[in-house]
């Protein structure tokens, strides 16, 4: 699907609907996310990161407005050296999207912050996809990714999940109209179906396990205790000789000044 029919989808009631409420939920998640470099893939005509403090943020991607142009499959950047990384809408559009997070797992620093926004296959927003002629259609012909897949692919990267939610429980309308009358359904959906939000987002954390300190064996231990035992007796009885001395000369020198 050519990029203009996405961002005229974006501009359309139902796209403004979806924008609103991602920016919402963007704008509180990085505030307080800390570090030096943050990037966000896709979307380079959406600042996501508007409200992050790093003092580096850029958009990668393929679109016009790019400030990296390279696909995500295969970033052009250092491992290690990104500490806050977006990922709006990528996965599902992707025909490799385990890559884009392994390629995500390389370029963040430990204890690096990864944010992914996605549609949800088992929601009213994803049953859209089966009917009529929608599957041919930006977002309905993207292949959603649903949320405990996406979860088992961070854990197999070493990713901790710490936060998400999911929203946009009312259907998917294209008239305001309609939403509007749905918009109970946004209301409740936190508590009475919290599954099935048309949109998700999850946090994730880059782990990197410590260094295992291997200990010697206890046997070798043992004998190096015994091999020390007599030095430590020899120090013990030194002292122990001397202790008789040093009483007899404080006494000696006590009754000279007297």
């Amino acid at each position: 699907m050519p990029m203009q029919n996405q961002q005229q989808w974006f501009k359309t009631c139902l796209g403004q609907y979806l924008l609103e409420r991602e920016q919402n939920y963007f704008d509180q998640a990085v505030m307080n996310v800390f570090g030096y470099n943050a990037m966000q893939i896709g979307f380079p005509q959406h600042a996501f990161l508007r409200t992050n403090r790093m003092s580096l943020q850029f958009c990668t991607g393929t679109e016009e407005g790019a400030t990296l142009l390279a696909v995500p499959d295969f970033l052009p950047i250092d491992s290690n050296s990104i500490d806050l990384i977006l990922l709006p809408h990528v996965l599902e559009f992707s025909s490799n999207p385990h890559q884009i997070l392994r390629e995500a797992q390389r370029v963040l620093m430990a204890e690096g912050h990864v944010i992914i926004c996605g549609f949800n296959p088992r929601s009213l927003w994803g049953a859209r996809q089966w009917f009529g002629s929608a599957g041919h259609r930006y977002p309905w012909n993207g292949n959603f990714v649903s949320l405990p897949r996406l979860k088992d692919w961070l854990t197999l990267l070493d990713f901790e999940i710490t936060a998400g939610r999911l929203c946009c429980y009312a259907p998917p309308f294209s008239q305001e109209k309609w939403l509007r009358r749905f918009n109970f359904m946004e209301i409740a959906g936190d508590r009475w179906w919290p599954i099935s939000g048309g949109i998700y987002f999850l946090q994730a954390i880059k782990r990197v396990h410590g260094m295992r300190v291997i200990k010697p064996e206890r046997k070798n231990v043992l004998a190096a205790k015994r091999r020390m035992a007599p030095f430590a007796n020899k120090l013990n009885r030194n002292v122990t000789e001397e202790q008789p001395r040093m009483s007899a000369c404080n006494k000696t020198i006590v009754r000279s000044i007297k």
